[in-house]
């Protein structure tokens, strides 16, 4: 049996054959508490050989009870010849024993601390106190504590090694025992991870991540109307639940009321709140709103804004702004845009006929989006003429066959490859929309497995070149921003392709979210060649130009040489028509030659915005009533 023998604390020194060199600061401080807790004593004691030196010895084993003790030392709290009770061993094995308990230690089973925690607990133990007791932390202790929740049944799986102790964690959101056992023998073995767990026992629950909670102001905002609360100590956000759906559905809808109040003075037929976006409302007729001409007073205020606005922002530029000037940019915005406000509004026939919907959107931000007709009332519209007469419907009856616009194959693929440009660019510079356009495409090939070309992106990721598609790509405006993006992007990525993940790790999240959306954006694909088994996928990219809120007018103008000497008599003749009125196409088809047509078009047309069906981007309401911008040739370009 080894002896023990008692030495002073300042003739016991750190071993070098010690396998351990480093401790935690945080580490040594728990224990030095622990030792404190306990009058000062070690639960273990310490194995030492004799030093170099006569009477002073090597700590071979207990180097961060040594850092503790001398920590308490140091503090006044003990003498540095304070008493230390040891074991002595030989200094051949010195290395052996050191490895041995570093390596063979055990740490206690998490059940085992949560006994003796809650043991303590009813002790009247506060858990600051018990943390200090074991050494470890608060947090810990919480969470150890927390297992008082879980059944007893559960706490045996787990002892039996049935179940991780993740699983075991998941169960603490909830204290009843008996829904808890049934959600674990509900669930199939395979789907039995923690948040399948969490998932099952807080289906009732909204969780703070919900755009509801956020929407009214997170649980912060719930808690203060009186809601309770429940919290999952496991999850590091330790974000929590709202156990109140009825009193969550009602601040949303107290908080949506309140803008639609205010909605409603604007004069609208109807208005109508909820909380998710309202099942078709995309496929509903809609109303615009028109262009108001300014009052010379307003345009005047308007043009001296503007002016302020250069000066302020070039100053600021030019770093010889005052402290003030990035305020007064703010509030000159302000005035520009409640003054850009008054140049659109909506007719008093739209404000009679059709309303207002206010919802959550996808994000959970409020939206307000008005104009829209209901289906019956739309009918009813439709039946009545310009007296308000009930006529019968005209449906089925079948229209004359009038002449219609052409464009060759190789036309429709050079201006659908000018629009996917466009579709290219805007999305790299929208995070947002990439990031549920990549969702999108890999859901279809995930979920929806005969469906994965109703994607306007080609993932997985594919990337085809635009220059072949347009005869004069130089002149192509969003290929050529697109390609001084990617040359930005070039600049800042590393230059070995295998530092580029670690490279990611470290970039903040917006950074990641913009290099996504550029990476999506190389797999857009909207160009219609004349062998495409892509025709639903081309389609859809009008969803997404939509969401982009794409002008095409900004990627593409309509000239002589981008489009009408590549089209037939006939299509000029009829594109002036639509664009610029029956007496413009009179001049057209005046001329003798097709390059004279060519040179008139190209005249007429010049900034009337007028763009060929192919490289347009559908309306919803053309989207949904199933015609794509190639396909309906008779929709002007409003909705630009």
């Amino acid at each position: 049996m080894t002896e023990i023998i008692t030495i002073a604390l300042n003739k016991l020194d750190v071993d070098p054959k010690n396998v351990r060199k480093t401790y935690s600061a945080e580490g040594v401080e728990a224990l030095a508490a622990n030792i404190r807790e306990d009058g000062y004593r070690l639960l273990q004691n310490l194995v030492v050989r004799k030093g170099e030196k006569k009477g002073r010895y090597f700590v071979t084993a207990g180097g961060r009870r040594l850092a503790a003790l001398n920590l308490l030392a140091k503090a006044g709290e003990i003498a540095k010849d304070f008493p230390v009770e040891c074991k002595e061993r030989e200094g051949e094995i010195a290395t052996e024993i050191s490895l041995a308990e570093n390596i063979l230690r055990e740490d206690m089973h998490p059940l085992d601390q949560y006994e003796a925690f809650d043991a303590l607990a009813k002790q009247g133990k506060d858990v600051a106190d018990i943390a200090a007791r074991f050494g470890t932390t608060e947090i810990i202790v919480r969470k150890r504590l927390a297992l008082a929740r879980v059944s007893p049944v559960l706490l045996q799986l787990y002892r039996d090694e049935d179940m991780s102790f993740a699983q075991l964690s998941a169960f603490t959101i909830s204290d009843d025992h008996e829904r808890q056992v049934t959600v674990w023998n509900a669930l199939p073995s395979w789907n039995r991870d923690a948040h399948s767990i969490r998932r099952a026992l807080t289906e009732e629950m909204i969780a703070a991540t919900d755009k509801r909670v956020q929407f009214i102001g997170g649980l912060a905002a719930y808690e203060e109307a009186g809601g309770a609360v429940k919290r999952d100590l496991f999850d590091d956000r330790n974000a929590g639940y709202a156990t109140d759906a009825a009193l969550v559905e009602k601040l949303v809808a107290e908080k949506l009321e309140a803008t639609a109040s205010n909605v409603r003075a604007e004069g609208w037929k109807w208005v109508e709140c909820s909380a998710t976006a309202p099942a078709g409302y995309h496929a509903m007729k809609r109303h615009y709103p028109e262009a108001i001409a300014l009052s010379e007073e307003d345009q005047a205020a308007l043009d001296a804004a503007q002016t302020e606005y250069d000066e302020l922002a070039e100053l600021i530029e030019n770093g010889v702004a005052d402290d003030e000037a990035e305020t007064k940019l703010t509030e000159v915005e302000k005035r520009i845009d409640a003054l850009n406000a008054r140049t659109e509004g909506y007719s008093p026939e739209a404000l009679e006929q059709a309303g207002t919907l206010i919802f959550l959107d996808y994000y959970g931000r409020l939206a307000i989006e008005r104009g829209f007709v209901k289906p019956d009332e739309n009918a009813e519209m439709e039946d009545r003429d310009d007296d308000g007469e009930d006529h019968p419907s005209s449906k089925g009856t079948e229209a004359p066959k009038v002449p219609s616009i052409n464009h060759s194959a190789a036309l429709i693929e050079d201006l659908t490859a000018h629009k996917t440009a466009a579709l290219r660019i805007e999305l790299a510079n929208n995070p947002e929309v990439a990031l549920v356009a990549v969702v999108h495409a890999m859901l279809l090939r995930v979920a929806y497995p005969y469906n994965t070309e109703q994607s306007a992106l080609q993932l997985s990721l594919t990337y085809e070149r635009l220059e072949p598609s347009i005869k004069d790509a130089e002149s192509c405006k969003g290929l050529a921003a697109f390609n001084d993006l990617a040359g930005n992007y070039g600049h800042h990525l590393p230059g070995n392709p295998a530092d580029l993940f670690d490279w990611l790790l470290e970039q903040p999240q917006d950074s990641v979210l913009s290099l996504l959306a550029f990476g999506a954006a190389h797999a857009v694909n909207a160009v219609e060649k004349k062998f495409t088994d892509r025709k639903k996928g081309i389609e859809q990219a009008n969803q997404l130009g939509n969401a982009l809120k794409v002008h095409m007018p900004d990627w593409f103008e309509t000239t002589g040489d981008s489009y009408f000497k590549h089209v037939n008599r006939t299509t000029i003749e009829l594109v002036v028509a639509e664009a610029k009125g029956g007496e413009a196409e009179l001049s057209v088809r005046a001329a003798t030659k097709k390059s004279e047509a060519v040179t008139i078009a190209d005249r007429l047309v010049n900034g009337s915005g007028w763009l060929p069906a192919p490289v347009r981007i559908s309306s919803p309401e053309q989207i949904y009533d199933g015609k794509s911008s190639a396909e309906d040739e008779q929709f002007p370009q409003a909705a630009e």
